[in-house]
């Protein structure tokens, strides 16, 4: 049952997975079970084979709204049973930059790695993304920008919440931000959703370790 979620998240299956998380509830498995060792497992395949370059964005997108379509199933029950998540995520896209498809994938592979996402949207000042980090504490960061007229502003809002000096691991991506951009405004860099991923893992993983 598992693996069937997993080869539907896989293969993109988005009219199949809500009956394919029912039956496996009907079964008696339990929420966490069906998230961590079907979808998230799915989910981390997917983010492989695009980190390789055997996927693109389009199959990637599609992944992931199979894997949100299953995880709105799944949201309620989880909260019920108390499942801690990985960790907490704020992310958005920059002020004056619309564009979210990228900020959107991003969004479900950390939902499908187990975190809480939550997502200011699109055109995100600095004053929103640091009262919103007051609020809920984040253990990440994460900036989105899609246009280079765009990254002055990423640049400005990473400033101020580091003037700050917030206790959240401060990543930005998008098409037209480098490493060597990153490096410059003293943010950490992904060049993809699944690096982004893996990079918030470690960062959790080595607060736990302290």
């Amino acid at each position: 049952m598992l693996d069937e979620i997993s080869e539907a998240i896989q293969n993109m299956k988005e009219d199949e997975i809500l009956d394919l998380v029912e039956r496996a509830l009907e079964e008696g498995l339990s929420p966490e079970k069906i998230l961590n060792n079907g979808m998230i497992g799915g989910m981390s395949i997917i983010g492989k084979k695009f980190k390789e370059g055997e996927i693109f964005i389009p199959e990637v997108m599609l992944s992931a709204r199979t894997m949100q379509k299953g995880l709105e199933r799944l949201e309620p029950l989880l909260a019920q049973s108390g499942v801690k998540k990985k960790g907490k995520v704020l992310i958005g896209t920059v002020k004056d930059d619309m564009h979210d498809i990228g900020k959107n994938i991003v969004s479900i592979m950390f939902k499908g790695a187990g975190f809480e996402v939550i997502d200011l949207g699109t055109n995100v000042s600095a004053d929103e993304f640091i009262d919103k980090a007051y609020e809920i504490e984040p253990d990440i960061i994460g900036l989105s920008a899609l246009l280079t007229t765009t990254m002055k502003n990423m640049k400005m809002i990473v400033k101020q919440l580091l003037d700050e000096d917030l206790d959240a691991y401060i990543m930005i991506g998008g098409a037209p931000v480098t490493q060597d951009f990153a490096a410059s405004i003293n943010a950490n860099y992904a060049k993809n959703a699944a690096e982004a991923v893996e990079k918030a893992q470690a960062f959790i993983k080595s607060k736990i370790d302290m």
